[in-house]
């Protein structure tokens, strides 16, 4: 009973371009020309069809919005990679913290390390 099936995984590609464009009321042309701009990049079977994950649907919609203020679909490429960089650096930041609060913490635990004035980084 604890299996998980595809429908709980949100990257898991289940819908097809007809499926996604009902749903979200677009184009199918849309969603091909988001695929061949390199914008959203659904998975394909292995006949070559486009399947899309209820992950991919939602970035769909944002672009969709990004569409209606205006931006050309290069422009939002280079927003959804800066905003991927900027989230791998956000992640990086928050390992860097741990690995600080750890080495910190050694610090404190280890005696021998303090300075005569009772300070880490003697020695």
């Amino acid at each position: 009973m604890g299996r998980r099936l595809p429908i709980d995984d949100e990257h898991a590609p289940l819908y097809t371009v007809g499926q996604v464009a009902a749903m979200l009321e677009l184009q199918q042309a849309f969603l091909r020309r988001l695929d061949e701009h390199q914008v959203v990049r659904p998975r394909r079977t292995p006949g070559g069809q486009r399947r899309y994950s209820r992950h991919e649907i939602t970035r769909v919609r944002y672009v969709v919005e990004l569409v209606e203020e205006g931006m050309t679909l290069a422009a939002i490429r280079r927003v959804l990679q800066l905003e991927r960089k900027v989230r791998e650096l956000e992640e990086q930041r928050e390992r860097d913290r741990q690995r600080i609060r750890e080495l910190e913490t050694a610090l404190a635990a280890d005696p021998a390390r303090r300075d005569p004035a009772g300070r880490p980084g003697g020695g």
